[in-house]
This record gives C-alpha cells, structure tokens and sequence, in this order.
C-alpha cells in the first residue's frame, strides 16, 4: 500500500515496545507547538486587531483570545479524541471517545511520526494539533468582524470545531502510520475519507484553511452586511499593527510547516525553506499586481500577500521544492487579489477582513497546486511508498511511489470539493443555530457606537 499523504499516526497502532523517542525531535516539536501558539496569540489577533476600525480593537483581541481559550479545553475533553482514535463505524468521517480528556495519554505514551520506527510523546503531539484546532476557528473571526455579538462568537467557538473542524481534520489526517503500513503492507487500511482518496496535505491547506475560509464566508452572508458597508471608508486603523502581526504569523508558519513533519529531519528543512520562498514570492506578486493596477504599492497588499503565500504552501510544504513553492506564491496572490476586490465587489457579501479571499482561495490554489509541485520530474519530493521502508527509521530507505498527473489532481480536487461540502453545510448550521439562540450581531446603535465599549466596557485607545 502506498501512503498517500503526510498524515497523522494513530496512538492506538504504536508497537508494544517502540524505541526511546530522539531527543532532537521532540525538542523541535515543544517549540514548534510555540511557535504556532504565537502565530494566534498574538499573530493573528494583531494582524485582525489593526485591520478593524479602532472602536473594535478590543472586541477583536476578546474574540481571538476567547476563541483560543475555549479551543485548548475542547480540545482536551474531545477534540483530540474525535480526530484521531479509530472511530468505528462511523471511522471514515471522524473518531470515537477513547482519548476523551486525554483518558490513556501519559507522560510515557507515543505516537508514530512519518518515518518507521521513530516516535515522539503523545502529550507533544496532543498539544501541537491543539493549536490547529485553535487557530483555525480563529481565522473564521475575520469574516465576522465588527458585527458579531461575543455571546456568539463564544457559542460558535464550542460548536463549530464539533460539527467541521474535527471531521474534517480526522477525514484528511487520521491513518493507522508509517509502521503498520511497512509491517503488513497488504492489509486493507482504515482510514479518513479524503485520506483514503489519495489526497495529500502537509499541514492543512484543506483542514485548516479551505475549511475556515468557507465558514467566514458562510457566517459572513449569514450575519449580513456591516451598518453602511460600501457607502462610508472602514479602512485598518493600524496598519503598523497588521504588520507586526503578519510578521508574528510569518515566523510563527515555521512551527505550523516545518512542525508538521514531526520530526528535525530533511523534511522539516524542505518544508522550512518553502515557507520562506513562497511566502516572499507572494508578497512580491501581491505588490507587483496592486502597483501595475492601482499605481502604488500598498503595505497592506505587501501584508495580505505575505499571509497569501503561506496559505499556499501549507499543502505543499513538506513535497514542493523550492522552485514549485516559488511558482505556488507568485500565482496565490493575483488569485486572491481578484477575490478580495472584484468578486467581493460584485457579489456584494461583506468578508470583512477577507478571511473567505485569503484563506479559502489561497487553500485551493495550494490544494489543487500540491498535485503538480509534488512531481519529482518538476523538483518535488515526492510520496514515500511505506511498503519499501525498511524498520530502522531511515525515510531515505523508501521507495517514492510512481507519480500520475491526473490520478493526484481528481484526489486533490475530491479533497477540496468534500472540504468545501463539509464546511459550507456545516458551518450553515452552526451560524444558523447561534442566530436563533444569540441573535448573531449586534445592535445598529452598538457597531455605530463600537463593539469596545457596548461590550467590553474597554477602549484601545485613550486620548
């Protein structure tokens, strides 16, 4: 059987007597975990916070911090278990209760990696998909922006992982690993339903951003327009802010990338050194098109190109080379461009920080562009056939599987067109159901008046 994608080791498949976890590997993984923390906090909530009008600053810092919180203890009770634990009959969609509140995760515990016979503790891996959870309902947040009651926003935040992002997350990640693929190869594999297509996604370019994308979207039509969207400015306030967060999102990415390999190895090299090349490239192409048509180069196209590159490349991270992670950021950011401007404009639906335009684009154009990147013939690295691996650990001992064009491309598009399913109807029925039971927004007198001080009882800014 063919491993068809870097994916996520079942706990429950670990060998009896697995060998010591290495030291270099599990290091890299706590600040790897970090890392991604800091791309949410603060990353994210900064590079939100600055785009929002000043009388939300606040609002938007709560949100994100809220959403966070809430995240890590949902993640605990049952999100890990729900992604990846076998989940019995309904296995193909999402997991079972076996892991709920961590119920058998010790210190001692392990987790295979990708490659055979190398493992890191539990708790490292528990911890770092956590964040991935957190941050994903995170990025939902600026589709949303400046109209969402907090009540909702915290209602949202225990529902939504529950209904799309944990599926979603077990259908793409969850596999039995890389040891009982090379020990019996010619068993029949249980596996996620987007995994078993043969689709591949390194860290979430579906899981993540695809999925949070659509439910901006979603919750954006849903909610309706902002009080006088189109017919007055609302421009950042802080463009100084968007910055240092996208730079915070920029460093904090490599945890995201390069961690998701789950080793120090080659790998996390490839996916380290992608995240840099598409994401400069797409800063550039952002620029370069805003100048060409506008003509002058915006700190916030630079920003929104930058956060458009490494959409991109996160699908691709670990199987691009350097040259396809070029190519990726160079084509997401005209993409995107036209999405955050002309079809916003002429659809008329009011993604207020263009999480729908960033996110949900820029994860399909890396999605989709992952099936042509991975091609060893064009530089990429490929996908390690686990039935050749040996069982000393050494991933340079296997076999890469033959690559077909148009077979990786249909898995590609079955994975975004299942993503995009899930999470449109999903995300339909959570936003619905905190409408009826919060009223979604807020009142016109409090957006005029602002979400800091109708809500909070706070104020960014004094004097």
């Amino acid at each position: 059987m063919v491993a068809a994608s870097i994916a996520f080791a079942s706990p429950a498949l670990a060998q009896a007597a697995p060998p010591a976890p290495d030291k270099g590997d599990v290091a890299w993984m706590l600040v790897a975990t970090i890392l991604v923390l800091l791309m949410i906090l603060p990353g994210l909530a900064l590079f939100y916070g600055g785009l929002v009008r000043a009388k939300n600053m606040v609002s938007m810092l709560s949100q994100v911090t809220a959403v966070t919180a809430i995240g890590v203890v949902m993640w605990i009770a049952v999100g890990y278990s729900l992604t990846f634990t076998d989940g019995g009959a309904l296995d193909p969609y999402v997991g079972g209760l076996s892991r709920a509140f961590l119920n058998g995760v010790t210190p001692s515990s392990l987790v295979g990696t990708f490659s055979t016979g190398v493992y890191i503790p539990e708790l490292v891996f528990v911890m770092f998909q956590c964040t991935f959870a957190c941050i994903s309902a995170a990025i939902v947040l600026g589709g949303v922006a400046e109209r969402k009651k907090f009540s909702a926003v915290i209602l949202f935040s225990i529902l939504w992982p529950l209904i799309v992002y944990y599926p979603i997350a077990h259908m793409v990640w969850w596999w039995p690993g890389p040891d009982a693929v090379a020990s019996n190869p010619e068993a029949p594999i249980r596996a996620g339903l987007i995994w078993s297509f043969g689709a591949v996604d390194f860290a979430g370019g579906t899981v993540v951003h695809i999925n949070a994308g659509v439910a901006a979207l979603v919750g954006a039509v849903i909610l309706g327009q902002r009080h006088n969207y189109r017919k007055e400015p609302m421009p950042p306030h802080s463009l100084t802010l968007t910055l240092v967060g996208a730079g915070l999102l920029w460093v904090g990415w490599f945890g995201f990338n390069a961690g998701s390999n789950l080793e120090a190895n080659g790998y996390a090299a490839l996916a380290m050194a992608n995240t840099f090349v598409a994401t400069a490239a797409a800063a550039l192409s952002w620029m370069g098109v805003e100048w060409a048509s506008k003509g002058k180069p915006s700190l916030l196209g630079l920003a929104s190109g930058a956060v458009a590159g490494l959409v991109a490349v996160t699908p691709a991270a670990g199987f691009a080379g350097p040259a396809g992670a070029l190519v990726l950021g160079l084509i997401v950011s005209p993409v995107c461009l036209v999405f955050c401007s002309a079809v916003k404009n002429r659809l008329g639906y009011d993604d207020s920080l263009d999480a729908f335009g960033i996110h949900c684009i820029g994860g399909v154009v890396g999605a989709l562009g992952t099936a042509f990147v991975v091609n060893p013939a064009w530089g990429g690295a490929g996908i390690v056939d686990y039935a050749t691996c040996a069982a000393d650990g050494d991933i340079s001992t296997c076999d890469t599987a033959a690559f077909v064009l148009g077979t990786q491309l249909a898995a590609q598009l079955k994975a975004v067109a299942v993503t995009v399913l899930w999470s449109g109807l999903g995300s339909a029925a959570v936003f619905g159901l905190v409408r009826v039971l919060t009223g979604g927004r807020v009142s016109r007198e409090t957006e005029n008046e602002g979400l800091d001080l109708a809500e909070h009882g706070e104020a960014a800014y004094h004097g």
